[in-house]
């Protein structure tokens, strides 16, 4: 099977999150088990030289955008069996950041949608599935329905979209990157493109591809609910079972304690003593004193409350009272980097510190701690639990998303479960949960013991998850395209809308339907509005609560 795979980042390539480590193992895993798997993603200035010289020039072409042609490069390189193509543009991708510039960031993606279809034909590879990923591909599915069909080989392409974090969404003006795409101006419409007055990419993304992915099953149906569903939760719900969740894996070569270069000492579940001099070597490299007996306990995280350090700040003192470590490692909100600072500082020997990404340091922090601490408000899937488990750190986690579908807690009746877990997102709850961990610890080795080796036995290797991408991929194939009719609204009859018919939109364009109301005026208003509010610490509902977040008077079904 043909598979190409768009994305904006792919490690070893370029990384700014868990995206990139997807796209990064998932087609290596496909092509590992005999699949032709491909990756198309922009070439950033940001990526490495070491990897540019190794790139190889196949083609460049002009490409169309809005009244003028840009050019267009495609260079390629063939890394672990998997074919990269690297698509240049400096006016695009020669910039200082790859995210976060406003409109220019809406304009770098759509050029970069509208290049991948250009570039399939004449890299001479058309895909039996398209796999794309988040917004900044999304509108690849809408101009594949919309403005490609007439192309014979581009035709039959199936389209999956995955949903790695809904709450960013890519939003737009709609004049601004239309005047550059030339979409149909009937897709400006609540049941297509429009969200509130803007162009949503990701909402282009879910309307149109033929099956949308997310990294998890839990989050799969969380992101169907108000609470989690970022005022597109009607749109998800209409889409039925043509969403579904497939959890994340790792890469089980780059996170191997036996074998891992960054740490003091190796370990595994027949020598797992190698991780008590990894635990020494973590405190003496963060100042804490060099105590066997004290849990470490390790964050590596963003510094934003979606990663739940509103509910560490909440309870911080509390959870200082016990006699435990802390190593936080990340970057983030200056309100929650001025917190973990002045932490170090109040707490000296108690809690470390370090501001900032670091790659080997990630490593040790699995490696040295003995808990590993995700309090987190939504989590799509969440890898670090499941690095952790590798490692011997045994997850304290939020029941959400990926977490719950990863960590099971631990049942001290039938000694079965691989971490700890609470429901509610409630400071109290987190603290009264580490509080029990830690007692465990504690009081009864044999039974930490066991707990730490039965999460290093877990599979969460890309093996599984690639054999049920594999399941969807030929399910579609083996599908013809849903053909719907959509319902007009009486000022839309009789409008042409050249290049687009019902037929070519996915079912859920028709199901959506125009249930929403007057939009926002200000598209950059929209990226925090978008966002779910920030509860109170101690008063958040459970996964899914129908009280948790309330509208600002606007309807929302199916946007």
């Amino acid at each position: 099977m043909k598979l190409l795979f768009a994305a904006s980042e792919c490690v070893p390539f370029i990384k700014t999150g868990g995206l990139a480590d997807v796209v990064g193992s998932l087609p290596v895993q496909l092509a590992e088990m005999g699949e032709d798997a491909r990756v198309i993603l922009p070439k950033y200035r940001l990526i490495a030289d070491e990897w540019k010289q190794r790139m190889r020039h196949i083609c460049s072409f002009s490409v169309l955008f809005g009244q003028e042609q840009k050019f267009c490069g495609v260079e390629t390189l063939v890394d672990r069996g998997v074919t990269y193509y690297f698509v240049d543009n400096e006016e695009f991708f020669y910039t200082d950041a790859i995210y976060g510039d406003g409109p220019a960031e809406g304009l770098r993606f759509a050029f970069f949608c509208r290049a991948v279809l250009e570039a399939m034909p004449r890299i001479d590879f058309m895909p039996d599935v398209l796999h794309l990923n988040d917004w900044q591909t999304g509108l690849i599915a809408a101009l594949l329905r919309t403005q490609y069909q007439w192309d014979e080989r581009m035709r039959d392409i199936r389209t999956v979209f995955s949903i790695h974090n809904l709450r960013y969404q890519g939003i737009f003006n709609w004049a601004d990157m239309n005047a550059r795409l030339g979409l149909p101006e009937g897709l400006f419409t609540p049941d297509y493109l429009e969200f509130y007055g803007c162009l949503s990419c990701m909402k282009a993304g879910i309307v149109f591809a033929d099956h949308v992915a997310t990294v998890s099953p839990s989050y799969a149906e969380e992101i169907k609910t108000d609470y989690y569903g970022e005022r597109l939760d009607g749109l998800l719900r209409m889409r039925g079972n043509t969403v579904s969740g497939i959890l994340n894996g790792i890469d089980t070569k780059a996170y191997d304690p036996a074998a891992d270069p960054y740490l003091a000492a190796p370990f595994d579940t027949a020598k797992p003593e190698g991780k008590s001099v990894c635990k020494s070597a973590l405190q003496r490299e963060f100042g804490l004193s060099e105590r066997p007996e004290a849990p470490v306990i390790g964050m590596i995280s963003r510094l934003t409350p979606q990663k739940g350090f509103d509910l560490v700040e909440r309870v911080l003192s509390d959870i200082m009272r016990m006699d435990i470590q802390i190593v936080f490692l990340g970057s983030g909100d200056k309100r929650y980097v001025d917190l973990i600072n002045w932490a170090a500082w109040r707490y000296e020997g108690q809690i470390g510190a370090y501001i900032g990404l670091n790659e080997g340091l990630a490593h040790r922090i699995y490696a040295g701690s003995d808990l590993f601490l995700m309090p987190s408000q939504f989590e799509p899937c969440g890898l670090s639990q499941m690095i952790a488990l590798r490692y011997g750190s045994v997850p304290i986690v939020r029941e959400t998303g990926g977490l719950r579908d990863s960590i099971r807690p631990y049942n001290k009746y039938t000694d079965e479960g691989n971490g700890f877990s609470f429901a509610n997102y409630n400071a109290h709850e987190m603290l009264f949960t580490l509080e029990r961990a830690v007692g465990y610890y504690s009081t009864d080795k044999a039974m930490w013991r066991r707990l730490m080796l039965r999460g290093m036995r877990e599979n969460f290797g890309w093996s599984v998850s690639a054999e049920k991408y594999l399941a969807l991929y030929r399910s579609l194939c083996g599908l013809p395209h849903a053909t719907v009719e959509t319902p007009v609204p009486p000022e839309r009859q009789g409008m042409q809308m050249r290049g687009f018919s019902s037929e070519t939109a996915s079912p859920a364009a028709a199901a959506a339907g125009a249930a929403v109301t007057a939009g926002a005026d200000d598209c950059s208003e929209l990226a925090d509005a978008a966002a779910p509010a920030e509860g109170a610490a101690n008063a958040a509902p459970a996964a899914g609560a129908g009280n948790a977040k309330k509208g600002a008077g606007r309807k929302r079904s199916a946007r």
